[in-house]
């Protein structure tokens, strides 16, 4: 097992550190730099800066340096858990992302359970019912559920939440609550709340799992060892569930690596039209102002989020079938 892993992990940190390189290059490749942003805004108000401001920001953050210069600044602090600053919003990087990444690991995380738990259980049903009535409803829903837009999804919703169940939309608190502390009432006012994105966001990929359940499955029972063990007088529920699902799971358990970073990309558009706070429109922001530790922190976390989950899956996958590890 640890000659399986160990190469693994490995990988993963040397994936990691490459991603890093080629993320902060990438976003310092437009023209200017937050400074020339940052003095034509202030021009735009009216307002004049000294040199003497632009030039401590510069010796600061090593902006005269070359990049690879201005590169190890940068990831030397955030290995000791220094992101760096955010020039946008004069704020220290860790300050601005910690409580929109817990909300959006919230969202996600549940997002991904609610699809697996809703997801798996459909696909064996249709697959074990193929062409019959209740298969074609699912396949419908599924269609359904992959050709309507996020956003279209979101407002949807809004509308029902405020007219059926007189609930404030947009965000994840009430008004009274977003700027409260933390305790009991705020935490059960979020889960009030929590139902709208976690739907809008996992409705595509819970279709499109219930597609690759049933696909794969139905493929697993014309394999001859499950006709096999039906021959043996195995009960169907266990020739199913313990022969057949065992396998077909396998390509789903390899998705599962990709699926949390997606969730999180893919949400930053219903984000916006919730108005939900979470890293999704701070990210997007970054990247349009240039804000290179802003959006450079995302970057990392978001690459970080995807070698981890294709690292999990992989001990997933062996776990499942332990005849990987020898592949």
């Amino acid at each position: 097992m640890q000659q399986f892993i160990i190469p693994r992990f490995l990988y993963m940190l040397i994936t990691m550190f490459f991603v890093s390189i080629v993320g902060f290059v990438i976003i310092n490749l437009p023209p200017g730099s937050y400074l020339d942003v940052y003095r034509e805004e202030l021009e735009s108000q009216g307002t004049t800066t000294t040199e003497s401001q632009l030039e401590t920001i510069v010796q600061q953050y090593g902006l005269d340096q070359p990049i690879y210069v201005q590169y190890w600044k940068w990831v030397s602090g955030f290995v000791q858990g220094d992101f760096g600053r955010s020039f946008a919003y004069n704020k220290d990087v860790s300050e601005l992302i910690w409580e929109r990444l817990m909300l959006t690991m919230l969202i996600s995380i549940t997002t991904l359970l609610v699809t697996w738990l809703v997801a798996i259980p459909i696909g064996i049903y249709s697959a074990t019912h193929q062409y019959q009535a209740s298969d074609h409803l699912f396949t419908t829903i599924g269609m359904v559920g992959l050709s309507i837009p996020n956003f279209l999804l979101a407002l949807i919703f809004m509308v029902i939440a405020a007219m059926s169940f007189d609930q404030s939309v947009g965000g994840l608190f009430s008004p009274e609550y977003e700027d409260a502390p933390w305790d009991v009432a705020k935490l059960w006012d979020l889960l009030k709340h929590l139902w709208i994105p976690v739907i809008v966001v996992g409705t595509s990929g819970t279709a499109g799992l219930i597609r690759m359940m049933r696909g794969n499955l139905l493929d697993v029972l014309k394999i001859a060892y499950i006709t096999s063990a039906r021959a043996k007088g195995l009960p169907e529920r266990r020739v199913i569930l313990v022969h057949a699902v065992r396998n077909a799971i396998h390509p789903l358990v390899m998705v599962l690596g990709t699926s949390l970073p997606q969730i999180i990309s893919g949400a930053t558009i219903v984000s916006m039209v919730l108005s939900l706070p979470t890293t999704g429109p701070l990210y997007f922001n970054a990247l349009l102002q240039q804000d290179m530790y802003l959006a450079g922190t995302f970057l990392v976390f978001l690459a970080g989020l995807l070698v981890i989950g294709n690292f999990l899956a992989d001990i997933l996958l062996v776990w499942i079938d332990p005849r990987i590890r020898y592949t």
